[in-house]
């Protein structure tokens, strides 16, 4: 078997919303498509990828570097697996990752998650199961999880988005079956903040059914501050305080707020993610990590940041990724994270999951679809197959 080709085009997901550091107007994604001459069910098998929401399409290094790099092997058995039935995402890996040097993860890391993703959607593929039943099968015991818990991250800052709409917005969010809701602080004062906050306090069950995002925009006073006037709502958790690479900042907020925190969402090797373990003060027995496989160079990374979380003490249960995609979700359920954020109605047509599953009690079931079971989503397998087919 063989890659016959891989195409890659940025697609714009537009928006007004904003959070404490950036707006979403003119942000875009990169879409990959890796065509194998495999045959399933008549069909070509095509695996597909995307990087999450937050950072740009990585246009520029997927096709000067990571693309004709992979190209130059597509015919070679250096892609395979050892019997030659299936590419080989780790195999593969390494080639994306010849003649790089260590560090400078930066959007290098977006590049070949993207890329990786489309190569376990055409493995899975190839196998005729789903993603999530392969890792299982592979990494894990064989029975991957039924449902993963998802939360539904909105609250973002709008034009003309008040105190009374925000509240619809999280209303909507309980309605369809999320049992807890994140949304946006640290875009505007500490007192309105608190309004906000303290409205969406009226509308869900308890603090334990709300999460509030910083994305990296305190410095360690302004944390301080916040997390003392946060601390009494016993919310589910307080996220991305400060800068993703000061844990200094984040180990001295732990000794001021003693409810659960987040962060993790852009640390993107598994170097980072060890020093946020060693020097950051998280707590293994109350805060979540946020890594991203589809920003931090793919599952194959991820799966040695699993391994090292291991050994430091912490469960895989810990593991709520950012970005509310498929993929983050295949993995929670076969390798048995802790959940996956939702995005509902924002990012579409790359955001949430299968079109005919619903929310139920804050957890989502799994398609039983072939590969990452982006064609379980309409408008988004539109999108794919006018890449290719």
């Amino acid at each position: 078997m063989k890659i016959i080709d891989i195409k890659e085009t940025a697609v714009p997901i537009k928006s007004s919303i904003s959070n404490a550091y950036i707006n979403f107007s003119n942000m875009n994604v990169s879409v990959v498509a890796i065509v194998t001459d495999v045959i399933r069910n008549g069909k070509r098998v095509v695996g597909y990828g995307f990087n999450s929401n937050g950072r740009y399409a990585p246009s520029g290094l997927l096709r000067e570097r990571f693309i004709p790099r992979l190209l130059e092997f597509s015919d070679s058995s250096k892609i395979l697996n050892e019997s030659e039935s299936n590419l080989d995402p780790h195999r593969i890996w390494e080639i994306l990752m010849t003649g790089e040097k260590p560090g400078g993860h930066g959007e290098r890391s977006v590049a070949v998650g993207t890329l990786d993703m489309a190569v376990w959607d055409a493995v899975a593929k190839i196998e005729e199961m789903p993603l999530y039943q392969l890792l299982a099968d592979r990494y894990g015991e064989g029975k991957p999880d039924e449902s993963v818990f998802v939360y539904a991250a909105g609250g973002y800052y709008q034009p003309g988005k008040g105190i009374a709409e925000l509240q619809d917005e999280m209303r909507g969010y309980l309605n369809l079956g999320y049992s807890v809701v994140k949304m946006k602080i640290g875009g505007t004062s500490l007192e309105d903040d608190l309004r906000r906050i303290e409205a969406v306090l009226e509308i869900v069950p308890s603090g334990r059914s709300l999460a509030v995002d910083v994305n990296g925009r305190f410095n360690l006073e302004t944390a301080i501050k916040y997390a003392e006037k946060l601390e009494p709502y016993d919310l589910f958790w307080y996220e991305e305080v400060g800068d993703p690479l000061d844990y200094e900042l984040q180990a001295e907020l732990s000794k001021y707020y003693q409810k659960p925190m987040a962060t993790g969402e852009n640390l993107f090797s598994v170097q980072d993610a060890r020093n946020l373990i060693r020097y950051g003060g998280m707590r293994s027995d109350r805060d979540f990590l946020q890594f991203d496989c589809a920003l931090s160079y793919g599952l194959v990374e991820y799966m040695r940041i699993l391994d090292m979380l291991k050994e430091y003490g912490w469960s895989s249960r810990r593991c709520i990724p950012h970005g509310g995609h498929q993929m983050s979700l295949n993995i929670a359920a076969g390798l048995g994270l802790g959940g996956n954020e939702s995005y509902p109605g924002v990012f579409e047509p790359f955001g949430g999951f299968a079109d005919d599953i619903p929310i139920e009690d804050g957890y989502v079931r799994l398609p039983n679809a072939p590969g990452i079971g982006f064609e379980t989503k309409k408008e988004l397998r539109k999108l794919l197959h006018s890449i290719a087919v």
